[in-house]
């Protein structure tokens, strides 16, 4: 019967939000008509890949007629080489968000619960709802960390899977593992804990290492990290989980065929050959969070406990007219209307061209 309709969706994807990323520099040129715009909301590397990883990217790129390693072989066993794991523990996706998508398409059926803080990192609720699970938000501490209690209380038998960003995006804080550990000892092994990672790099040590102290002790313990951040690589879309070999094989089942590309296999196993080049960037990038974090502290502005490479201003019901007022005068950062912005730390100058910008339209 002939209708104006294309297609017919599934309902819960006909009303799924998409996923919002950062806005573009050129997006926000375009829009307003200014040029010079500054890109700092995508939480990205200011930083291009290190040389030799581009060396070895170039290289590759002859072979692009064929297909890559679908399991990606050699970065899995470099990656569990590094973090002293059995290969079998270990799985490389499309980026650390591809694996939480593949856990949720692994493990949750239609009206299971799904448990996370919030606010979270925003592909939680949207994963959760596009396998018509049921997503159950647990409002953050009053540190805008995670309320481990809170959290605790509202898993039930019935919860197939937590996620908890350390640190927290967009807000910053980490939980350290003595917390987790906290929640870990009350879950049964019928819930998926997944610790995402995605900033690991950036953390300071003491807050602990749950590959090394949790996963071994707890199987239903996944942490997925990446190579998008510190490593520079966020155009290739490389991340990594260390979990069970159990929960791996199941996320493996759920892995897009040659999803991981081959360049982005060859720049992971040149990161991992230079790990020292890529923390030294990572000291850089952490001395100008601390900067930056000095220069809002001495205006007035309360800050969090942030441990990302990024920073968080409570701004409330202001947010949107101030991030508005931020883009129009080139500085592109990531609101999240009627909490906050979330504003990557870049290079130097970009920094101080927002704490000046910031100067003439905000206040503590």
């Amino acid at each position: 019967m002939p209708s104006d309709q294309i297609g017919r969706p599934r309902r819960v994807v006909a009303d799924l939000p998409a996923y919002r990323p950062g806005k573009g520099a050129a997006q926000a040129e375009a829009e307003h008509g200014i040029t010079n715009a500054i890109k700092l909301a995508s939480n990205e590397n200011p930083a291009p890949p290190l040389d030799p990883i581009l060396r070895a990217v170039t290289a590759a790129s002859t072979g692009l007629n064929r297909y890559a390693d679908h399991r990606a072989t050699a970065v899995r066993a470099a990656l569990a080489a590094k973090l002293g794991v059995d290969p079998s523990m270990v799985t490389v996706g499309s980026g650390s968000a591809g694996i939480l998508q593949q856990l949720a398409f692994g493990y949750i059926d239609p009206g299971d619960p799904v448990v996370f803080p919030w606010r979270s990192f925003e592909v939680y609720p949207v994963f959760t709802q596009l396998m018509n699970g049921t997503a159950v938000q647990v409002p953050l501490a009053a540190d805008l960390g995670f309320d481990i209690d809170a959290l605790t209380d509202a898993v039930t038998d019935a919860t197939k899977l937590v996620f908890l960003a350390t640190p927290n995006n967009p807000t910053g804080v980490a939980t350290t593992t003595a917390d987790l550990r906290r929640l870990l000892d009350r879950v049964s092994n019928g819930t998926i804990v997944c610790i995402d990672e995605a900033y690991r790099e950036f953390v300071d040590p003491g807050f602990g290492d749950p590959v090394s102290e949790l996963v071994p002790e707890f199987p239903n313990v996944i942490v997925t990290r990446t190579f998008s951040k510190a490593h520079g690589l966020a155009g290739l879309r490389v991340g990594y989980a260390v979990g069970h070999p159990d929960v791996i094989a199941t996320v493996d089942k759920t892995m897009l065929p040659f999803s991981v590309n081959a360049l982005a296999q060859v720049a992971a196993l040149a990161a991992l050959d230079h790990e020292a080049e890529i923390a030294a960037r990572v000291g850089t990038i952490l001395a100008e969070r601390a900067r930056v974090e000095i220069e809002l502290a001495a205006t007035g502005w309360t800050l969090p406990n942030h441990q990302g490479n990024f920073v968080w201003l409570d701004l409330g019901d202001a947010t949107d007219d101030v991030s508005a007022h931020l883009e129009r005068n080139g500085v592109v950062v990531r609101p999240f209307s009627g909490d906050g912005i979330r504003v990557t730390i870049g290079t130097a100058e970009e920094n101080d061209r927002f704490l000046t910008t910031l100067a003439e339209v905000a206040a503590p």
